[in-house]
């Protein structure tokens, strides 16, 4: 006979938390930014370039560390409702603000086009006969379909 254990007969300090912390919207984050475009083209890149091109992505990835350390310094020194672009208006000028607002918008729109058109590429090899354009469209629907729009 095999035992079956209920939700409620286990003690409630050993039951698993179901809410999310900081440091989980946190790697929900991190996974959004490094993505399948990320890896896709870094790959290729590095098939072109040769193994020479990991000091610059670490390069990179540095100044990006310092970045955000910084920017966590500002907000603990200043916080505000804003986002990043509250700093650059504060410190700088409000068209600063203004134009890095926008830039950060159009990037995330180009970085999700990446991403989309990674998910056509990546799945080639899986499914040859379907154009690219198939597997990418239906991403795009069921993310709709996700988010409930």
């Amino acid at each position: 006979m095999t035992e079956t254990t209920d939700s409620r007969s286990i003690p409630a300090e050993t039951q698993p938390c179901r809410t999310l912390k900081g440091r989980h919207l946190q790697l929900m984050g991190m996974g959004a930014a490094i993505g399948a475009g990320f890896f896709l083209s870094s790959g290729s890149a590095i098939h072109e370039a040769g193994p020479g091109l990991l000091p610059a992505y670490l390069l990179a990835g540095t100044v990006m560390y310092l970045i955000m350390r910084a920017l966590g310094e500002l907000a603990l020194a200043h916080p505000s409702a804003g986002s990043f672009t509250t700093y650059a208006m504060k410190f700088l000028v409000p068209l600063a603000g203004f134009i890095m607002g926008w830039s950060y918008w159009l990037s995330a729109l180009l970085v999700g086009i990446t991403e989309i058109t990674a998910v056509g590429i990546l799945l080639r090899p899986w499914f040859p006969g379907v154009p690219q354009w198939v597997p990418a469209l239906c991403a795009v629907v069921l993310l709709y379909a996700i988010k409930g729009v």
